[in-house]
C-alpha cells in the first residue's frame, strides 16, 4: 500500500501507538463497559433491593460480593480457554455468557436467584477482563505499558462516571430490573465489533494445547471462596472465634496454601504460574491491586449507603453525588498513563496511594449535615487519585516478562484486584454492620460509616510503602532489543 506521491505510509514512530491496536481497544472496550457498567450500576441499588426482596444487607450484599467471586473463579481460566480456543472466539462466547446472565438476572424473583444469575454474570466476565489486557499487552508487543494501560482501564474510568447516573436515572423512572436490562445493547454491539475487528487467532490444527489443571481449580477458587465467605460471617460478639467464621477461614487457608505448594512444585502446567512472583514487579504489583481492589470496591458499597441512609438521598441523588469521583477518575487515566512511561510505575504510585487515603479521611468525619460541596471536592481528588493507583500496578506487572509471560502475568494481577474487592466489600460490610447495631437515627449512622471509613483509610494507607518496591524510572529500549522483542512475539505455543 502506497501514499498518493507513491511512498510507503510511515510506520508508528517509537511514541505512537499501532493504529491496529487501536481500532482492537475500541473493540473490547465497548464490551468490556458492560461489565464494569453492571457493577457500579449496582452499587447504587443495593438499598432498593433491600427494601425489594424484604431481605437484610448481609444477604443483599451478595449481589456484589457473589458477582466478584465469580469473576475471580473464571480469571485463572483465561490464559487455558485462549489457547483452547482462539481470544476472538473466547471473547464472542463470553460476551454471550454476559449477555444471558444480564437477562436472567433482570427476570429474578427473589434474593437468592438474582445471587445466582449474577454468579453467571461474573463467570463471563472473569474472563473478559484479563483477556482485554492480554490482548491489547500483546499486540502492542509489551511497548508503552502506560498508555496501553490508559486504554485498558477506560472502561474502569467511565464507569464510576456513569454507571451510579445510569443506575440512579433506571430507579428513578423504572425498577430495579432495567439496570441489567441496559446491558444489552453493549453485549449485542461489542459482539458485532468484534466479529469485525478481532483477529482470527484460532489455533493451528494439531498444535500443541494447554493442558486445563483441574486439581489447582479445585483448590484455589473454593479456597479464596471459603475465605470471603468466612469474612461475611465475623459478625456479633464471637468475632473471629466463632465457628461460622474458623471453619471457612481455616478450610479456605488449607485450600490455597495447597494450591500454592503445588503451583511451585509443579513443573508445567498449573492454573496460575506463582512462579511469576519471583519477579518483584509481578509480586508488588500484585499486593497493590489487592489493596487497591479494596480501596476501589469496598467505598464503592460504603458511599451510596452513606448518601441514602444518612442524608436521605435517593439512589438518582446519590449517583449524581459520586459523579466527582468518576470525573476524575476519567481525567487521571490518560495523566497517569503518559507519567509512568516518562517517571516509571514507582513515583505515580507513592503519590497516587497516598492521595487516595488523603482523600477518603474527609469520609472518616462525616456527620448527616457534613457540607456536601466538601464531599464532592474529596470525591474529586480521590477519584484522580484511584485512577493512578489502579493504572500504576497494573502496568508495573508486565515490565521485564517475555511474551510468554505476559498472560499468567494479566490473570495474576487481576486475580488480586478482584480478591482484594470481595474481601473490601466482605470486611467493610461487616464493620458497618457491627458499628450501626441498634442506631437508628442519622447521627448515630453517621457515627457507624465514620468508622467503616477510618478502615478505607488504613488498608490504603498500608499501600503506600509497598509502592516503593515498583520498577523506577524505565530506561529507553535499544533497537537491538526492540527487535528482540518482536521476534519475541511469535509464538511457541498457543498464546494467550
Amino acid at each position: 500500500m502506497s501514499t498518493p506521491n507513491g511512498t510507503a505510509p510511515a510506520a508508528p514512530g517509537p511514541d505512537r501507538i499501532d493504529p491496529a491496536v487501536w481500532r482492537m481497544a475500541v473493540t473490547l472496550v465497548v464490551g468490556a463497559l458492560a461489565v464494569v457498567f453492571d457493577t457500579t450500576i449496582v452499587s447504587v441499588a443495593l438499598g432498593d433491593l433491600v427494601n425489594a426482596f424484604d431481605a437484610p444487607l448481609a444477604t443483599v450484599q451478595w449481589v456484589s460480593t457473589g458477582y466478584l467471586l465469580a469473576v475471580f473463579v473464571t480469571i485463572p481460566l483465561a490464559v487455558w480457554a485462549q489457547s483452547r480456543f482462539g481470544g476472538r472466539r473466547l471473547w464472542i462466547a463470553a460476551l454471550g455468557g454476559f449477555l444471558l446472565g444480564s437477562v436472567l438476572s433482570g427476570l429474578a424473583w427473589n434474593a437468592t436467584s438474582l445471587i445466582v444469575f449474577r454468579v453467571l454474570q461474573g463467570l463471563a466476565g472473569g474472563i473478559m477482563m484479563p483477556l482485554m489486557a492480554t490482548l491489547l499487552m500483546q499486540a502492542a508487543k509489551g511497548r508503552h505499558p502506560g498508555k496501553v494501560m490508559a486504554i485498558i482501564t477506560v472502561p474502569t474510568a467511565l464507569g464510576p462516571v456513569l454507571g451510579p447516573v445510569l443506575g440512579g436515572l433506571i430507579l428513578h423512572l423504572a425498577d430495579w430490573r432495567w439496570m441489567f436490562f441496559v446491558n444489552i445493547p453493549f453485549c449485542v454491539v461489542g459482539g458485532w465489533l468484534a466479529l469485525r475487528n478481532l483477529p482470527d487467532d484460532r489455533p493451528e490444527p494439531g498444535a500443541t494445547r494447554v493442558r486445563l489443571d483441574v486439581v489447582g481449580l479445585l483448590l484455589l477458587c473454593p479456597g479464596i471462596t471459603a475465605l470471603v465467605y468466612g469474612l461475611t460471617q465475623v459478625e456479633g460478639s464471637a468475632g473471629f472465634t466463632g465457628a461460622a467464621v474458623l471453619v471457612p477461614l481455616l478450610a479456605g487457608l488449607a485450600l490455597v496454601g495447597g494450591f500454592t505448594v503445588r503451583s511451585l512444585t509443579r513443573p508445567g502446567g498449573a492454573l496460575v504460574d506463582l512462579r511469576l512472583f519471583r519477579h518483584r514487579s509481578v509480586a508488588s504489583s500484585g499486593t497493590l491491586l489487592f489493596l487497591g481492589g479494596i480501596a476501589l470496591y469496598g467505598p464503592m458499597m460504603l458511599l451510596p449507603l452513606y448518601f441514602q441512609q444518612v442524608r436521605g438521598e435517593d439512589a438518582l441523588g446519590a449517583g449524581l453525588l459520586l459523579i466527582p469521583q468518576g470525573v476524575g477518575a476519567l481525567l487521571a487515566r490518560g495523566l497517569a498513563g503518559r507519567y509512568m512511561d516518562r517517571v516509571g510505575p514507582r513515583q505515580v504510585a507513592v503519590a497516587a496511594f497516598t492521595l487516595v487515603a488523603v482523600a477518603t479521611v474527609p469520609f472518616a468525619f462525616v456527620t448527616a449535615d457534613t457540607d456536601v460541596v466538601l464531599l464532592m471536592a474529596a470525591l474529586f481528588v480521590r477519584g484522580i487519585a484511584l485512577g493512578a493507583a489502579m493504572i500504576a500496578p497494573m502496568g508495573a506487572a508486565y515490565v521485564g516478562l517475555r511474551h510468554q509471560e505476559i498472560p499468567d502475568a494479566g490473570v495474576l494481577t487481576r486475580i488480586a484486584q478482584q480478591v482484594g474487592g470481595s474481601v473490601g466489600i466482605a470486611l467493610l460490610t461487616v464493620v458497618l454492620q457491627r458499628a450501626s447495631a441498634g442506631a437508628h437515627d442519622p447521627s448515630a449512622l453517621a457515627d457507624a460509616f465514620d468508622r467503616a471509613f477510618w478502615w478505607s483509610v488504613a488498608l490504603t494507607a498500608l499501600a503506600v510503602p509497598l509502592c516503593l518496591l515498583l520498577p523506577g524510572r524505565p530506561e529507553a529500549p535499544s533497537p537491538a532489543a526492540t527487535a528482540r522483542a518482536d521476534a519475541a512475539a511469535v509464538p511457541r505455543r498457543p498464546t494467550v
